[in-house]
């Protein structure tokens, strides 16, 4: 099984070089090897990303948002990905407030394109401390964006990458990610069924 023409979006939500941008690069790196994908990784660390206000400019003029910040060129790649990957820590249980940021500020190209990531095949990586620390609630988070914005949302499936990625870093950053080896076999897992959902669901992004 090949993909070599899907361009596969990976983000890392975390504002810091450590667990989640490790496991991110390994779902890239593991596409790429395995299924013949290209890739782009975009990070919100050291970025200038703007909340979104809510003014309401994306309704009105359909010209994108009104912030012009380091968003702005991962808002593009990701209209132009057949499929996405987002990674974020657990904070509080949840998503870090860099990826909900990138979340929320993807209203301003869907103001353009109602359908404009329409049919693309998502999947959501979850990056603990503990091992039990909030990463499926992560991942339904995730998948709410996705289901919000009509990509097709995949996990890796049952018996161990149910609702996708779930990494425990022991608090411990890249190495700690890398030594969860059972963390990683749910990224491959994931990633396979991210890029056979792609390449089956081709058809309907023409």
């Amino acid at each position: 099984m090949k993909g070599t023409s899907i361009l596969l979006f990976g983000v890392s939500g975390s504002p810091r070089e450590g667990a989640t941008a490790y496991a991110v690069k390994e779902a890239l790196r593991y596409a790429k090897e395995k299924f013949g994908v290209r890739t782009e990784y975009f990070s919100v660390r050291g970025k200038d990303i703007n909340f979104c206000l809510h003014c309401d400019y994306c309704i009105r003029e359909k010209k994108g948002c009104i912030q012009n910040d380091d968003l702005k060129p991962a808002l593009n790649t990701l209209t132009q990905a057949g499929a996405v990957i987002f990674g974020t820590p657990v904070y509080q249980g949840t998503l870090s407030a860099q990826l909900k940021t990138f979340f929320d500020r993807c209203r301003s190209i869907v103001a353009i394109n109602p359908d404009v990531l329409k049919n693309k095949v998502g999947a959501g990586i979850a990056v603990g401390g503990d091992r039990a620390g909030g990463q499926e609630l992560a991942l339904q988070t995730i998948h709410g964006f996705f289901i919000i914005n009509k990509i097709i949302p995949v996990g890796g499936g049952a018996f161990g990458a149910n609702l996708g990625g779930t990494v425990w870093s022991h608090d411990k950053g890249a190495k700690g990610a890398e030594a969860d080896t059972e963390g990683m076999k749910t990224i491959h897992k994931t990633v396979k069924r991210l890029i056979e959902t792609t390449i089956e669901t081709r058809k309907l992004r023409r």
